[in-house]
């Protein structure tokens, strides 16, 4: 009988992998990616991957074999940060996915209708849910999606299977960062619910005397001082506030924090505050090194540096040495684009039945 095999599709630098080996499941692992640094990257962390088009690669080759499926099919398209054209794009990407169920492969003929060609990725899973039936499968994707994987779950359920979809955020597992997705979680052989959270933003005993740890700041994370600020937007003066402090998680860097800078305070009366006791928001893809600038302020004058490529690695849960390959603005982005390893552990861990004995205390530390 041939060895168990996990498939991850758009595998990145590795996000899921590194969730595998918090989890400690060792069955065997391929992942697929097209970007030549990402498969760079993957492979000097120590894992397997394929660099290929996943929309073109066949299901053949895994019959019988496969045991999980992962996919995090590219955000962009979805993402609100962007041009948002998988929104436009959605009745598509729904006819595709239901397309493939039922074993119709319509995607060249969709693809010439879609305004992101990016889009019609979201459904390319449902190929390989129809062709292999893995016994469990994990998925995960900006919020915008989640109507999409409801219909994922809705076909993997007439299969047989127990399905669980949701937003989770990377803070209530333990990430220094609120990055909300979308997660769908499935399994053919036992019953799935959400993963139990292990942190929240406002600790408290529930009724049986538990309680959860609270939110990791990205000061507790990188080891900072107390009264840091974050200004993402200049002096802009538009609604939705320009600073943030690191006293908890992380908000979302975008491409556009080439203006981000760390500040000791603001007097802004137009800032949303988030206390750097929280965790930090969705770190998503910038351009270069210098998209992340840190300014210190104190009595003498004030210090400036970008955010070190190994403090936005720690804000995504991977450890602060992952060996990212190529350009600066390349291993930024591939942070930006991967699963937090805290929670793609939590999610595989619901997926598989396998117990995820995490070191809760300094589990991100730097």
């Amino acid at each position: 009988m041939a060895e168990p095999l996990i498939v991850e599709g758009f595998h990145g630098p590795g996000g899921w992998a590194e969730g595998r080996r918090l989890l400690g499941l060792t069955t065997k692992a391929v992942g697929m990616e097209w970007d030549a640094a990402a498969c760079a990257t993957a492979t000097a962390a120590g894992h397997t991957v394929i660099r290929c088009d996943v929309s073109q690669y066949p299901t053949a080759p895994f019959k019988g074999r496969i045991v999980g499926k992962v996919d995090s099919p590219p955000c962009q398209a979805w993402s609100r940060a962007g041009k948002g054209l998988g929104l436009v794009d959605q009745p598509l990407v729904h006819q595709a996915v239901e397309d493939l169920a039922h074993g119709r492969d319509t995607r060249a003929k969709l693809l010439t209708a879609c305004k992101d060609p990016r889009s019609l990725l979201a459904a390319e899973p449902m190929r390989w849910h129809h062709d292999l039936r893995p016994e469990w499968i994990a998925m995960e994707e900006v919020p915008d999606v989640v109507a999409l994987f409801q219909r994922y779950a809705r076909i993997l359920r007439s299969w047989g299977y127990s399905v669980w979809v949701g937003i989770l955020n990377a803070a209530d597992y333990g990430v220094p960062q609120t990055r909300r997705r979308a997660v769908l979680i499935a399994s053919r052989v036992r019953d799935i619910t959400a993963p139990a959270p292990t942190h929240t933003e406002h600790p408290a005993d529930d009724l049986f005397g538990e309680r959860r740890l609270p939110w990791v700041s990205m000061a507790e994370a990188l080891d900072w001082p107390g009264g840091i600020w974050l200004n993402t937007r200049g002096d802009r003066k538009t609604s939705g506030g320009n600073n943030f402090p690191a006293d908890g998680p992380s908000w979302s860097l975008t491409e556009k924090a080439r203006s981000w800078w760390v500040l000791r305070h603001s007097a802004r009366s137009n800032a949303t505050t988030r206390r750097l006791d929280q965790p930090a928001a969705t770190i998503v893809a910038g351009h270069a090194r210098r998209d992340y600038q840190w300014q210190t302020v104190g009595e003498g004058p004030q210090e400036r540096r970008p955010l070190a490529l190994s403090e936005a690695a720690v804000l995504q849960s991977l450890r602060p040495d992952y060996p990212f390959q190529g350009s600066e603005s390349k291993a930024f982005l591939q942070i930006a684009n991967a699963v937090p390893p805290l929670l793609a552990a939590h999610a595989l861990s619901a997926a598989t039945g396998v117990q995820f004995f995490e070191q809760l205390e300094g589990q991100v530390a730097a």
